[in-house]
């Protein structure tokens, strides 16, 4: 087969591929030379994460439906970049003597969908920049296409989860020079799109414990492309996983339904099309109502030591009473499974406005001059939105019930923290009660060392030299009555002094503090009686007593 001519401007964008997407040849409003030298260096910081460097792990699947070669499917695994540029059908000849010319070796096939993907959203592509940028060159995707790569790559954590975007666009009359290919099958009038959506999957299911259970919200980025003369239709597909490419095989297989996969005539090409998006978007419906029942199950559980707050009960403390005593952890906790709820809403919140603007899409494509099956196809987009609409549908539900689960998990934590502040004050009214008994035992300490005290006293005066009642002539001392008169006389009035005084004191610090707190409660102001003219009502202002502050300088 003799080799296509190509466009100089076309050749132009093959040679410098690796300044992708600098190189595009339609230039819009939305794509501005400084949005191109963004999307570049940020394409530039994220290579090491975004590509695969180990040779031994490229590859790009690639399935092309009814080519040129007169099959109906013709499939392959890329694993290296001459075997890609050969597949694409890019010939590139060099001479010392002469510039280097691009020539195209095949055309197109009506149906082509290349896939990237990794081992899983969280890991590298397995290819490199170089054969994503030849990919992208070759079928000129618009530069905004790179935004929703980003969401890929190596990371611990999914970074850029919450990004949801629809992207489009159209061109169905007076396309470049450069894009009108009829060597290839391409017309050069054509609409394109890109979005994402999101997936959620059962990563591992442990039956004898459903907590343990995890789940994974999985992006998928799709970009579709028809030439609305020739009814080529192009698929670019990234996921974290090959679960997409099972599908569209599934879809276009030779045992599936002849619809979805007829491309003889522009307006089955067109309809396969809409079978292949609504296929996308009942894979991004899938499973969030079991995900959904899965949080409700776990908020609700009251066995499994992750989450015991289907209900706070208070009444007695101890052994036989349903009670449970809380922890910060218990608080903390819940805020896990309500962001992990809110994740949800989110998905299912930018699902369903993707699914919008892409049904919007269709009916203002049906409503253009230019495109040539607004008529013959109308009926194909109506039923493809009602079918959409469906899902839309269901996404709401399933979002007003994720709702009711975060007001619900919100109530229990704010149960819980009330309960928390409850156990603070019972262990402080127990800390109080303890504190009374030992001031009641301190009290009693002192009374008894009030009564004695003067006792002691007295006893140990007596028992020096100053005082004797022991004669020489018995050593060992003998009963002394006049001894212990004077003792009585002594100890009995110091001891009812001792009491009166601390009596007399106890009843003065009483005094001083109910003093204190009658002058904290007392108002410090006073009111005075303003007169009104008749009619009007009378009303009470405070007087301040205290005499204005002098304010100097002040006029």
């Amino acid at each position: 087969m003799s080799d296509i001519s190509l466009p100089i401007a076309f050749q132009q964008a093959v040679l410098g591929s690796q300044s992708y997407p600098k190189n595009t040849i339609h230039r819009t409003l939305e794509t501005p030379p400084k949005f191109l030298d963004k999307a570049n260096s940020r394409l530039d910081e994220r290579e090491g994460d975004l590509f695969e460097d180990n040779a031994a792990d490229w590859e790009v699947s690639i399935r092309d439906l009814d080519t040129a070669y007169g099959k109906d499917v013709d499939k392959y695994n890329i694993h290296s970049h001459e075997k890609l540029l050969e597949w694409l059908g890019i010939r590139i000849q060099s001479s010392s003597q002469s510039p280097r010319i691009v020539t195209g070796v095949k055309k197109d096939p009506k149906c082509r969908l290349i896939y990237i993907y990794g081992m899983h959203s969280r890991s590298k592509l397995r290819l490199t920049r170089a054969m994503l940028a030849d990919i992208l060159t070759f079928h000129q995707v618009m530069p905004v296409f790179l935004d929703f790569l980003h969401v890929f790559g190596q990371q611990s954590e999914p970074t850029d989860l919450n990004f949801s975007g629809f992207r489009e666009q159209v061109m169905l009359a007076n396309p470049p020079d450069g894009l009108i290919l009829p060597g290839l099958g391409r017309s050069g009038k054509h609409y394109q799109m890109c979005y994402n959506l999101k997936g959620i999957a059962l990563k591992s299911e442990i039956k004898e414990n459903f907590m343990m259970n995890e789940w994974s919200i999985r992006p998928a980025v799709f970009h579709h492309q028809f030439d609305i003369a020739s009814g080529n239709t192009l698929w670019i597909v990234i996921k974290g996983n090959l679960e997409i490419r099972q599908r569209f095989k599934a879809l276009t297989d030779k045992d599936a339904r002849a619809q979805d996969k007829s491309f003889d005539t522009t307006e089955e090409a067109f309809r396969s099309s809409l079978s292949a998006q609504l296929m996308f978007c009942y894979w991004a419906m899938e499973d969030w109502r079991w995900y959904i029942k899965w949080l409700e199950r776990a908020v609700d559980n009251k066995l499994a030591k992750p989450a015991k707050h289907i209900m706070a009960l208070r009444g007695p403390c101890g052994a036989g009473y349903p009670h449970k005593t809380y922890t910060p952890r218990d608080i903390q906790d819940l805020q896990i499974w309500e962001e992990r709820t809110r994740q949800v809403i989110i998905a299912l919140e930018g699902n369903a406005d993707v699914m919008l603007a892409l049904v919007a899409f269709y009916h203002r494509l049906t409503q253009d001059g230019d495109f040539p099956l607004r008529k013959t196809c109308s009926l194909d987009v109506d039923n493809f939105a009602d079918k959409v609409g469906v899902i839309i549908t269901d996404f709401r539900m399933q979002i007003k019930r994720a709702g009711f689960l975060v007001k619900t998990i919100a109530d229990r934590r704010q149960l819980v923290i009330q309960h928390l502040q409850s156990q603070s004050a019972c262990r402080a009214e127990q800390l109080s009660r303890s504190m009374e008994q030992e001031q009641v035992f301190m009290l009693i300490i002192t009374v008894v060392t009030l009564i004695y005290l003067p006792a002691t006293f007295v006893s140990t005066f007596f028992s020096t030299d100053v005082i004797k009642y022991q004669g020489s002539d018995s050593p060992e001392g003998s009963f002394s009555a006049t001894a212990l008169l004077r003792w009585l006389q002594v100890t009995i009035p110091l001891t009812a002094v001792t009491c009166g005084v601390a009596w007399l004191a106890r009843r003065w610090a009483l005094a001083k503090r109910s003093q204190n707190e009658i002058d904290l409660e007392q108002r410090t102001t006073s009111w005075k009686l303003k007169k009104y003219p008749l009619g009007s009502s009378i009303t009470l202002l405070p007087f301040y007593n205290k005499l204005p502050v002098e304010t100097k300088n002040s006029f």
